[in-house]
């Protein structure tokens, strides 16, 4: 593991000094490269003279600071806390050093952090006892190094480790501080990381790639779809088949990630509902690990399946219904399908997320692949997702542009793609309408909140549209059009329930 430890305190014959290069020989006996800066003996202006750091040339000692930030794969601050926070030579240093297109980029409002997965852990001595510096001052320092800074610039901060008070310590004392800071650095032979947060992190990892936020309207429509049948639920039926169609979807999402990477690695607008879910471009996981991932998930796809064949009295039916729905959700981006790539993604994110996992858990109850009242809830589900899906796209239309994948706003642009979100927005809430008259199952709820619901959505796209359609992220208008995909779920559940 390669190591940066940077000491912040103006003097390299100080406490922290001392501590910067207690932890620098303990990280060399555990087996990491260690490279060290002293901020004192370098020569730099601390600050930024002009409108944008970004324009500033960086000085000899700043270019080399910076070279050895990317080095790096953890970093390590040695400083004391003064006046509450940092010393001013490393408040500059900061400022001078983590430039925007380097340490971070902000577009439309939102930051994004370019320097992950680093890790960092900050070393601070200080004569206010740690209980007061946190609980009564708010330990400025620290959270403006920790969060605002670091955090921002994409670097996790593992560890803080207060060395108090130093003022008031006896020499025993601070060589027992010295002594520590060594043994935190002998810590690394592992990683930065202990072995139980080492397993969190790397479990947090996994569920960021596969986009659990996208899961529950999956899991509510296949119950829906279970529920239609107004027949008590073959639990073994149910679970078998709800654990087949999540692990295909896990599949789905990390097949996405791999074969959309060249396109995500372009997308500059990014976010919660759009562009992967990045721990392939931030290297957390590798392409090796996500390809792992995808035949474990559909390992347990396939057992899932057998149990479910054995359980409905019609393996047939499930067996055509799941086949199909994972050609689909596969040859979203999965070649030589990759229907992304050829203007039917959106079509095809419609028909899985409505009459796929719908139809699944009806089959999985018994229920016929043909029968009227699954088809019509799901192709009622199914055009609500298409506005959202085809908004989600718009975000990332230059770098799918650019890589050959032809979506709909790649298409149509994004203004018509906004119509088209609109029409399609009130065509649903026409069939919610419709689908009370046809499966009275479902009740009449869903018309009474969808009409007005579709009015707002409506109302807001007209307004995203008539100030062009910009690219870029659409946060509020994606979660206005989840929201609306999730009352064409939920209410039908309540009515079946």
């Amino acid at each position: 593991m390669n190591l940066l430890v940077i000491l912040g305190h103006p003097r390299s014959d100080s406490l922290c000094g001392a501590l910067a290069t207690a932890y620098a020989t303990g990280a060399k006996s555990a087996g990491c490269t260690v490279r060290t800066l002293e901020l004192g003996k370098m020569t730099f202006n601390p600050d930024v003279d002009i409108p944008s750091p970004t324009d500033q040339p960086l000085e000899p000692d700043l270019e080399n600071a910076r070279d050895l930030i990317l080095w790096a794969d953890h970093l390590v601050f040695a400083f004391p806390n003064w006046w509450g926070t940092m010393p001013a030579r490393l408040k500059g240093f900061l400022d001078r050093v983590l430039y925007p297109g380097f340490a971070f980029r902000e577009e439309g409002g939102h930051y994004y952090g370019l320097l992950a997965p680093r890790t960092a852990e900050l070393l601070i001595t200080m004569d206010v006892p740690p209980p007061v510096y946190r609980w009564v001052q708010g330990a400025p320092g620290q959270r403006a190094m920790a969060r605002a800074t670091l955090g921002l610039c994409g670097i996790k901060t593992l560890r803080v480790h207060h060395f108090s008070p130093p003022g008031h310590s006896e020499a025993p004392t601070r060589a027992t501080w010295v002594t520590q800071a060594r043994a935190l650095g002998e810590q690394l032979r592992d990683g930065p990381r202990r072995p139980l947060r080492r397993r969190l992190h790397l479990l947090g990892q996994w569920l960021l790639a596969v986009r659990p936020q996208f899961f529950p309207m999956s899991v509510l429509a296949y119950t829906l779809g279970a529920l239609l049948l107004l027949q008590p639920l073959d639990t073994l039926a149910f679970g078998a088949g709800l654990v087949a169609m999540v692990a295909l979807k896990v599949a789905t999402v990390l097949t996405n990630d791999i074969f959309d990477r060249d396109s995500d690695a372009e997308n500059r607008n990014w976010g919660p509902f759009n562009g992967g879910g990045r721990s392939l471009h931030e290297g957390v996981l590798s392409l090796r690990d996500l390809w792992r991932g995808v035949w474990v998930a559909l390992a347990v796809c396939a057992l899932a399946a057998l149990v479910l064949f054995v359980a409905v009295p019609a393996p047939g039916a499930a067996a055509l219904v799941l086949g199909v729905l994972m050609v689909l959700a596969l040859g979203y981006t999965v070649p030589p399908v990759k229907l992304s790539h050829r203007g039917l993604g959106e079509l095809d994110v419609a028909l899985t997320h409505g009459p796929g996992v719908l139809l699944l858990g009806f089959v999985a109850q018994g229920g016929s692949p043909l029968a009227l009242e699954a088809w019509a809830t799901g192709l009622t589900i199914g055009l609500a997702v298409l506005p959202a899906i085809m908004l989600a796209n718009i975000p990332d239309i230059s770098a799918d542009a650019v890589t050959g994948k032809t979506t709909l706003p790649v298409r149509l642009g994004t203004v018509r793609v906004t119509r088209l979100a609109q029409v399609l927005t009130g065509v649903s809430a026409l069939a919610a309408l419709m689908l009370a008259l046809v499966v009275p199952a479902v009740g009449v709820l869903l018309p009474l909140v969808a009409g007005p619901y579709a009015l707002l959505q409506v109302w807001m796209l007209e307004r995203y549209r008539r100030k062009g359609a910009p690219e870029g992220r659409i946060d509020l208008l994606l979660v206005v059009a989840l929201n609306y995909v999730a009352l064409f779920v939920l209410l039908p559940l309540i009515g079946v329930w």
